[in-house]
């Protein structure tokens, strides 16, 4: 159970909330849930490594 990856259920969930936004509150709604989750995610991630490190989030084929 400890094999679950995230980083795919989040990009849904955060794909959901979006399009609600963008469907049910127009451009500026879908803007500012845009930005706001840019913010939240950063924060995240500084409280979670205490540095922003941004590199681990690309997909690097060897």
């Amino acid at each position: 159970m400890n094999n679950i990856q995230w980083m795919p259920l989040v990009g849904m969930a955060v794909g959901i909330v979006l399009g609600l936004a963008g469907a049910f509150g127009g451009l500026g709604a879908f803007l500012l849930v845009l930005v706001l989750g840019a913010v939240g995610f950063l924060v995240g991630r500084i409280a979670e490594t205490g540095e922003i490190n941004l590199s681990g989030l690309s997909a690097r084929r060897k």
